[in-house]
């Protein structure tokens, strides 16, 4: 599992995105000021950290010298929005730079392609008699590979990363659409149809009452 360190100091925040996060299969721990972050760092090993730039005792570019050498990527989730402060927390180490208010929808994706990037996500994954190479972006059943639209794979990839999760139909069409979800669409339905035919996923991907899908596979 992807450990996350959220380092921000407004409780709400941090409390909205350790929920948002946790919802998605990360596990996370919670710092408030960079005192304890830097004492949570040489106690726990940690493959991304959220960090704000404006906290007591230790500010986040200051912590950065302390991270740079343990190598863990850094996203600066911040109110600095100048472009004088985003090259600075580019050029101390960070991965990326988002400037508060942001979407829940968008740091999830932002985080997404910084794991990837350290290779922290699984390359090829072996779900419900399916082979997806997340390098690639193939997928073999019985080693003969099924064709796949990027809106199938990505939806596919989604149900393959959260087994036996129930996932509301909002959250399924925000993280492969990128898109606040439309009342009412009935796009989730329709691909997740497509899906279940093309991957043999008729049984395994179930409809949850009220909520959305779960794939449902063996432990």
């Amino acid at each position: 599992m992807i450990e996350v360190l959220i380092v921000e100091d407004e409780a709400p925040i941090s409390n909205l995105i350790c929920l948002a996060l946790t919802k998605e299969g990360y596990r996370c721990t919670c710092a408030y000021d960079g005192a304890q972050a830097a004492d949570l760092l040489e106690q726990n090993q940690f493959d991304l950290i959220l960090l704000d730039v404006m906290l007591p005792q230790v500010d986040g570019f200051e912590l950065m010298e302390y991270i740079r050498p343990l190598e863990i990527p850094v996203i600066f989730l911040t109110a600095k929005g100048t472009v004088q402060d985003r090259v600075k927390g580019l050029r101390l180490g960070a991965e990326d730079y988002i400037v508060k208010p942001f979407e829940i929808v968008e740091l999830l994706a932002r985080i997404d392609v910084v794991l990837r990037r350290y290779k922290k996500c699984d390359m090829v994954l072996n779900v419900g008699g399916l082979t997806i190479d997340t390098g690639s972006m193939q997928v073999w059943r019985d080693g003969v590979e099924i064709s796949l639209t990027r809106t199938e794979y990505e939806l596919l990839l989604l149900f393959a990363r959260n087994p036996r999760r129930a996932m509301y139909r909002e959250t399924i069409y925000e993280r492969v659409w990128g898109e606040e979800y439309p009342f009412g669409s009935k796009a989730v339905d329709l691909h997740v149809q497509r899906l279940r035919k093309k991957v043999g996923w008729e049984r395994m991907l179930q409809a949850v009452n009220k909520v959305g899908y779960r794939l449902e596979v063996e432990r």
